[in-house]
This record gives C-alpha cells, sequence and structure tokens, in this order.
C-alpha cells in the first residue's frame, strides 16, 4: 500500500522561503566579492540555481553555481564528482541540497572541496528533518520539520510545479 502524500510547501511558499535564504545569504556574506553555490545533483541543484538567481536579483553578489555528483547509494565513501570550479582562492562555498536526512550525503559533499583554498563553507536546504546522524549544522534552511524514521519528503522542483511533500 502507498502511502498518502501530504503537501508541507507549495509554490508561493517555496518561493518564499528561497527569498528569504537569499536574503539571509546575503546577509551573511555582504563583504565578499564572489560566492560559489554548490548544488547536489539533483533537486539539490535546482534548488541552487533559484537560490543563486535570488541572490543576484537582490544583491550585487557574483555567484558561480557549481554542480555536485554523488552516488547516494553507496555504502562507503562514494565517488563525489562536480563541475568545473571557477579559479578562485579563499572563496566562501554554500553547498544546497533539497533535504538534509541523517546528514551523511552532506558531509560526503564537503570532502572535494576541503582541498581547496576555502575561506568558508556553509550549508543550505529547503527541508531539515532533524534526523542528524552526523555534525551537520544547517546554516539556511526553509522549514525545519520533525518527522519520524519511516517518514519520506519529496521536493518537486519543475517548469509546471514546487512542492514539497511528507509521506
Amino acid at each position: 500500500m502507498e502511502k498518502e502524500k501530504k503537501q508541507i510547501l507549495n509554490t508561493a511558499q517555496i518561493r518564499q522561503k528561497i527569498k528569504r535564504i537569499a536574503f539571509e545569504i546575503y546577509e551573511q556574506n555582504h563583504n565578499v566579492d564572489q560566492l560559489i553555490i554548490a548544488g547536489i545533483d539533483d533537486m539539490g541543484l535546482k534548488l541552487s540555481e533559484l537560490i543563486k538567481a535570488e541572490v543576484e536579483n537582490i544583491s550585487d553578489l557574483r555567484c558561480h553555481l557549481v554542480r555536485i555528483d554523488i552516488d547516494k547509494e553507496a555504502t562507503s565513501q562514494p565517488l563525489v564528482e562536480y563541475s568545473q570550479l571557477p579559479d578562485l582562492s579563499d572563496f566562501t562555498l554554500i553547498i544546497v541540497d533539497d533535504v538534509l536526512n541523517s546528514g551523511k550525503t552532506m558531509v560526503h559533499a564537503f570532502d572535494p572541496f576541503l582541498r581547496k583554498n576555502v575561506r568558508k563553507i556553509q550549508t543550505a536546504v529547503l527541508v531539515n528533518r532533524s534526523h542528524k546522524r552526523f555534525p551537520i549544522a544547517v546554516d539556511y534552511k526553509g522549514l525545519e520539520l520533525a518527522t519520524t524514521i519511516q517518514e519520506h519528503i519529496e521536493v518537486q522542483l519543475t517548469d509546471s510545479e514546487f512542492a514539497a511533500y511528507l509521506y
């Protein structure tokens, strides 16, 4: 039997949360020249594109988008790859994902960037489930939601619909 999906965020709410996250990012990083916003493929990347557009809309910060590819099903240290990193040093990085479950994916996403000259690493998620098994602090979040381990959250960011569902 398939569980019924309950919508927890609609398009207007998600747009508002993205705007608020963008303002928070600008407030915390107004003194940097450039940001690298790295989205974890697939929905984290889409969310990072939306955040990048909003940060650039409300500020004069230059943002570079980087795609992070991680095998989320790997049982041990997964291979983490990312698209071309701009030739910057001493940069600020914001790693973005749609949902923070245990924190494992986010921890692995840090790995390749720790070998670079990063000034500061921050994290942003649309939904933080509060089931951390790894020591990840979320700097920017749209929604904090206490769920059971058996529950799941699905985020849709398509051209026709922005929504988040609990099931």
